[in-house]
């Protein structure tokens, strides 16, 4: 049985992006300055907005950002910053002194950002001082006859990033997710998963081979991943144009069951538990965050409602209805933070 620490929210239905009080709980000092203490939830939207959810208190706020139109959205604890994908303008943007966001802040200001290499940027990973971004512009000017995706590598620096290398890959990315040395990254517009070792031993531009590529039996179109102590999470949007036949992919033991499947396998229904179905409002799940100590799983559902901040148990299955559902128009990704 899991350790349900965020169990006070199962009880909500809606949590509102006005709170009444601070966010002091938030943070704690540290030799280094300030740096998110309690288990917080962030979130990009395509309007730009970064909303964060105290889940320890309930507390939450909304702030505008630099980005008109954002998706990707990773926590660094060390520099207490939040780096974001900014798909207009297009950049990777960091903003620093999170911890001290609170409902009475409004605006946000990008401290530094990359120089504007990305197309289409879509999600991030980062490895210590690497920050790589899944890219999914069509590179071939084949109107995407040809499936092909790239991956910008980034050094991140305490000021500032510095476009490293480009690699690219013959098939179209979306989410990506570093265990170890090895980068996970779905295939868009396919149920399959690929595998790279030592990812960032790939130090030039040009193409790259997957080491390994599975396919998930029961998901039609894979978008969101995460991983954490052994589980996988991958989300199915389904239908692009449905808002109600999307799902999660639970995983456990993942690194078991993606070793014994080959190469061009399939890794059976049997060996995941699917949440889908009316009740769990998933439409369209581009995003998940995945925390193993609670169990909870965080999604941006982006269809469904014009936009909601859904969380399941990981013990959750079939037809489940979720522990959180938060309106969030647009919302693009999500990132927990314990």
């Amino acid at each position: 049985m899991k350790n349900f620490k965020h169990l006070f929210l199962a009880g909500l239905t809606t949590i509102t992006l006005a709170s009444c009080s601070d966010d002091d709980d938030a943070m704690i000092e540290t030799d280094d300055g300030m740096e998110v203490d309690a288990p917080m939830l962030f979130a990009t939207t395509h309007s730009g907005n970064i909303a964060g959810y105290n889940l320890d208190t309930g507390d939450s706020y909304t702030v505008s950002s630099d980005a008109n139109d954002a998706e990707g959205i990773i926590y660094d604890d060390d520099a207490d910053a939040l780096i974001v994908a900014s798909r207009d303008p297009l950049e990777i943007q960091s903003y620093s002194d999170v911890s001290m966001w609170d409902d009475m802040s409004n605006e946000a200001m990008a401290d530094f950002t990359s120089s504007s290499d990305v197309m289409s940027p879509r999600d991030i990973a980062v490895s210590n001082d690497m920050v790589v971004i899944a890219d999914n512009a069509d590179t071939n000017g084949d109107d995407d006859d040809t499936p092909n995706g790239r991956f910008f590598i980034y050094t991140r620096t305490a000021d500032g990033m510095t476009l490293r290398n480009t690699v690219m890959v013959d098939f179209n990315v979306w989410g990506i997710e570093f265990v170890g040395n090895t980068l996970y990254a779905v295939v868009d517009q396919t149920n399959m998963l690929a595998s790279f070792d030592n990812f960032l031993s790939n130090s030039g531009d040009g193409m790259v081979d997957a080491t390994k590529m599975i396919a998930l039996e029961g998901i039609v179109r894979t978008h969101g991943l995460d991983y954490d102590d052994g589980t996988m999470i991958m989300s199915d949007i389904g239908s692009a144009d449905s808002d109600s036949d999307g799902a999660l992919h639970v995983i456990m033991d993942f690194d078991d069951k993606f070793n014994d499947t080959e190469d061009g396998a399939t890794l059976a229904v049997e060996e995941q538990v699917r949440i889908a179905g009316a009740s769990t409002m998933l439409g369209n799940p581009v995003n998940v965050s995945y925390d193993e100590d609670s169990g909870m799983i965080y999604v941006a559902e982006l269809a469904n409602g014009g936009g909601r901040v859904l969380a399941f148990s990981d013990e959750d299955s079939g037809d489940a209805t979720p522990a959180i559902n938060n309106m969030l128009s647009g919302v693009s990704a999500v990132y927990f933070e314990d």
